[in-house]
């Protein structure tokens, strides 16, 4: 008799047949199809699904994705074959030379992924028990909201705003005039089209640059305050992208982000190769130079005009009895709405990815990004679980 791992992959791969003989048809008789909707989330559907990486907006032609994946590859040569192979200075310095290509085919290879599976808010947060996923996301936007004393009227940047989640949601609640800006032009596309069918385009816009030229972009002295939320560890050098910030602030504006930060003062060593392994495999899998400490955060913004007012790990009682860790979401419940975070969803996605592309429905290259995603969402789960790493250092600022 068929082991339950084999009966496991007979039912994926008689899945992924019916599916893709679906998605056969709807494409045939269903072309022009897909279309982005705010409310009701993208890629809902199995038609839409088959246009990850491949859509109306996408930067990137069907032929460009195994060329884009194949590219940043190469930043992170070696990674997860030999541990220390990307936290040689020379590769580090390599990652920080071409951060801007690195970050942007990053996000024109995962963004897709991570609406699919995360929603419009490309962020982890800390959760309470009896708190859903979606309301710890939104409470952990309000809270850096109040931190960063933004008000009706207040004229608000936010750095590394992916498509906009956050910045709809803080509007919603402020009533701010919120300018975001992402390196990335596939996240602009996208991010507006979602502002203007909210009806926040007024109020909210989103442009393409680079945090560490905020100075080519806007006037000194022109927002009333600033946040971030897990976006400067893409910096390749965060003195001056805090600086950059600090030129764009009113004086004495706050500055707020939530950060990735390494944890050596929860056990941390940067000569365990495990400890090691673990924060190599988050950088790959998420477009960063290298992994900071709350130290390195803190001596940066001092460096850079701010006053440190404020500065904790939101994730500190991740084991307390009161709270579901936040990593707990990458191995997710087995609910309609949350299976597709699961281990199994990911891997039911994955198998679904790579059928898509076998049949050419989806560009070449596709299975690559969905591998180098569902490998550092392990690391992330053990990082979490070691408390080694947080994605949630709070920090506050306020421009001397």
């Amino acid at each position: 008799a068929p082991s339950t791992i084999h009966r496991s992959f007979l039912v994926l791969g008689t899945l992924s047949i019916v599916i893709v003989i679906h998605l056969l048809f709807t494409r045939v008789f269903s072309s022009g199809s897909f279309k982005r909707d705010v409310y009701n989330k993208t890629f809902n559907t199995m038609s839409q699904v088959a246009s990850l990486l491949s859509n109306p907006d996408s930067v990137l032609s069907r032929e460009g994705v195994k060329a884009s994946i194949s590219g940043y590859e190469t930043l992170f040569a070696g990674a997860r074959n030999k541990v220390g192979e990307t936290s040689t200075t020379d590769s580090i310095e390599h990652r920080a030379k071409e951060y801007q290509t690195m970050v942007s085919s990053f996000y024109d290879l995962v963004t897709d992924f991570y609406e699919w599976g995360w929603g419009q808010s490309f962020h982890f947060a800390p959760r309470l028990v009896g708190e859903t996923f979606e309301e710890s996301m939104v409470r952990a936007e309000y809270y850096l909201a109040l931190r960063a004393n933004i008000q009706p009227d207040s004229k608000v940047l936010d750095l590394g705003c992916g498509v906009g989640g956050p910045m709809r949601n803080i509007h919603q609640f402020t009533g701010a005039d919120i300018t975001g800006i992402t390196i990335n032009e596939y996240q602009v596309r996208v991010g507006n089209q979602y502002c203007a069918q909210r009806g926040f385009d007024h109020k909210c816009r989103s442009f393409q640059g680079d945090f560490q030229k905020l100075s080519e972009k806007f006037e000194p002295d022109s927002f009333d305050a600033a946040y971030a939320i897990e976006a400067t560890c893409h910096s390749p050098d965060r003195k001056v992208c805090f600086q950059q910030i600090s030129s764009c602030l009113k004086k004495g504006a706050l500055f707020a982000a939530y950060d990735w930060v390494v944890l050596p003062e929860r056990g941390y060593d940067s000569n365990n190769p495990d400890h090691v392994r673990i924060k190599e495999g988050i950088e790959v899998g998420n477009g960063l130079p290298t992994l900071a400490t709350t130290q390195d955060i803190v001596h940066a913004l001092e460096d850079s005009g701010f006053e440190v007012v404020d500065v904790f790990d939101a994730n500190k009682d991740v084991h307390s009895d009161h709270q579901i860790p936040w990593y707990s979401t990458l191995y997710g419940s087995f609910t309609l709405k949350g299976f597709r975070m699961t281990r199994l969803g990911r891997i039911c996605t994955h198998t679904l990815v790579s059928t898509l592309e076998f049949f050419r429905i989806a560009p070449q290259g596709s299975t690559r990004v969905s591998s180098m995603l569902n490998a550092t969402a392990l690391d992330l789960v053990e990082a979490g679980r070691k408390e080694i790493f947080t994605p949630s250092l709070l920090f506050v600022a306020r421009k001397k």
